[in-house]
C-alpha cells in the first residue's frame, strides 16, 4: 500500500499483523437526492472463496453493503445508479452477485457508470493487474445491459461529476459531490486511498505510475484546499474523510470530517 515508503514511517500509523498485512476498509458512499439512490463503489463483496477471503482476512462481521443499506431503509433495488471508480475486485467486487448457479447485477435496477477505458483495460488486463480484474465482476454487467460508459470528465447527474485520473490504473475516475450550498466532497478511490497516502510522495506499490498519481494528487490537493473540498477514502479504517492544508511541509490533514 505504500511503495517506497519505508516501513518504519508507515507502520506507525498503520501497524501490520504478522503477515505484513495492514487494516483496511472498503468504503462506499451513497448519494442521495432528486429521487436517486447514487453508489459510489460496492467494495469487495462476497464471492471470494474461503481460501482467498482468508489470505486477504476480508471480515464482513461488522458491515456489509447491504446491511449499511438497510440501515438507510434501503433494498438492492432501491439503487438508481451506482457508479465503479474502476473495476479492481476491492472496488467493484460488489457490482455483481450469485444466485444460483449464475451472477447477476446486484442492484437489478440500477445503471452502472464507468470510464469505457477502464473497462477495456479490465477485458483486457496487463500481466501486473491480471488478478485485480475479474470477470466475474464486470462481464454480468454487460451481459445484463447495464453499462453506462463515459470518456473523460463528466457530470453525469445533476451535482456528480466524473475525474478521470491514471496514474493508479488506466480508466480510474474520481467523484466530485457538490451540494445545494455549494459545498462539496470528493470520492478519492485509489489515488488517496486513506489519510496517510495525503502526502504527495505516499503513494501505492500497485501504481502503474507514481510520478503520474503524484501529479495527480497535487492538482486534487491544490484544488481542494483552494476550495475547501471534503475528500473522502476508501480504504482509510479509521478516518473516514477530512479536509486539507498546504504547509511549507507539504499537504497534510486540517480535520476529519464525520459522513
Amino acid at each position: 500500500m505504500f511503495g517506497v515508503v519505508p516501513r518504519e514511517l508507515w507502520q506507525r500509523t498503520n501497524p501490520p499483523d504478522e503477515r505484513n498485512r495492514i487494516e483496511m476498509a472498503m468504503r462506499c458512499l451513497l448519494v442521495r437526492g432528486e429521487g436517486r439512490n447514487v453508489l459510489i463503489d460496492t467494495g469487495i463483496g462476497d464471492k471470494f472463496a474461503a481460501r482467498e477471503a482468508e489470505i486477504y482476512k476480508i471480515d464482513h462481521r461488522q458491515w456489509t453493503l447491504a446491511k449499511a443499506l438497510r440501515e438507510r431503509g434501503l433494498a438492492p433495488e432501491d439503487v438508481t445508479d451506482v457508479v465503479l471508480t474502476h473495476l479492481h475486485f476491492d472496488h467493484a467486487g460488489g457490482a455483481t452477485a450469485r444466485d444460483g448457479g449464475r451472477l447477476r447485477p446486484a442492484f437489478p435496477n440500477a445503471r452502472y457508470h464507468l470510464q469505457e477505458e477502464n473497462l477495456k483495460t479490465a477485458s483486457r488486463p496487463n500481466l501486473r493487474e491480471r488478478r485485480s480484474y475479474l470477470q466475474e465482476n464486470f462481464v454480468p454487467l454487460e451481459e445484463a445491459g447495464c453499462l453506462n460508459l463515459h470518456r473523460g470528465e463528466e457530470e453525469i447527474l445533476p451535482g456528480i461529476h466524473l475525474l478521470p485520473v491514471s496514474g493508479h490504473t488506466d480508466g480510474q475516475h474520481l467523484v466530485r459531490i457538490e451540494g445545494s450550498d455549494g459545498a462539496a466532497a470528493v470520492f478519492c478511490g485509489d489515488l488517496i486511498p486513506t489519510s496517510s497516502h495525503v502526502p504527495i510522495p505516499w503513494v501505492m506499490g500497485y501504481d502503474l505510475r507514481p510520478l503520474v498519481s503524484m501529479r495527480e494528487k497535487e492538482e486534487l490537493l491544490s484544488e481542494a484546499v483552494r476550495n475547501d473540498w471534503v475528500l473522502v477514502f476508501e480504504h482509510d479504517p479509521r478516518v473516514a474523510a477530512a479536509r486539507v492544508e498546504r504547509t511549507e511541509k507539504g499537504f497534510s490533514v486540517r480535520e476529519a470530517v464525520a459522513l
